[in-house]
C-alpha cells in the first residue's frame, strides 16, 4: 500500500512526499476539538492503492487534518468530538476533478457533512490537484450545525 505524508509549507500550502519512518513512539495525542469546535484532528492517512483522496486541513488558528475523502469508496473520514468515522457519498454537483466535485454530500448515522470546495489543477502537482479553499459543513441530528473552513490536496494512487 502507497504512504503518503502531506507536509505544510511556511506558506500554508502542502506539498506531497513519501512517508517517513515514526520518528517517536511518544507521539502527542490528537486533539478532540479544535478551536472549540465539536471536531477533532483524524491520524495520518494512507493514500489509496487505487483512485484518488482528498486530505483537509482546519484553516483556523489551529491547522489539523481534518477529513480525509475518497472515491472510491466513495466516503469522507473525519472525527466529531475526537472519534473517527466513515459517512458514505450520497449526492454531489458542479465540476469535478480526479473523481471529485465542487459540492458532496456525505450521510453516516445521525450526521451530514457537505463539503464544497475549488480544485485546482496545478503543473507542480502530479497525479493531484490542489484544493485551494473549501468549507466543511457538519449536522448532528440535535445540535447545532459547525461550519470548518478548510483546505487541502488531492492525491491520486
Amino acid at each position: 500500500m502507497k504512504k503518503l505524508l502531506i507536509v505544510a509549507t511556511l506558506a500554508g500550502m502542502a506539498s506531497i512526499a513519501p512517508a517517513a519512518p515514526p520518528q517517536s513512539t511518544n507521539a502527542k495525542p490528537l486533539p478532540i476539538s479544535i478551536d472549540g469546535l465539536p471536531i477533532g484532528a483524524i491520524p495520518q492517512q494512507e493514500l489509496p492503492l487505487s483512485g484518488c483522496a482528498a486530505f483537509l486541513w482546519s484553516k483556523t488558528q489551529t491547522r489539523a487534518l481534518v477529513a480525509m475523502m475518497t472515491s472510491d469508496p466513495a466516503q469522507i473520514r473525519f472525527a466529531p468530538g475526537g472519534t473517527v468515522i466513515d459517512l458514505v457519498r450520497v449526492g454531489q454537483s458542479g465540476p469535478g476533478e480526479r473523481g471529485f466535485v465542487s459540492a458532496t454530500d456525505y450521510v453516516g448515522g445521525d450526521y451530514r457533512v457537505r463539503i464544497e470546495m475549488e480544485i485546482v489543477t496545478r503543473g507542480d502537482l502530479t497525479d493531484g490537484a490542489a484544493i485551494p479553499s473549501a468549507t466543511m459543513r457538519v449536522d448532528h441530528e440535535g445540535h447545532d450545525s459547525v461550519i470548518v473552513p478548510v483546505a487541502g490536496l488531492i492525491g491520486c494512487g
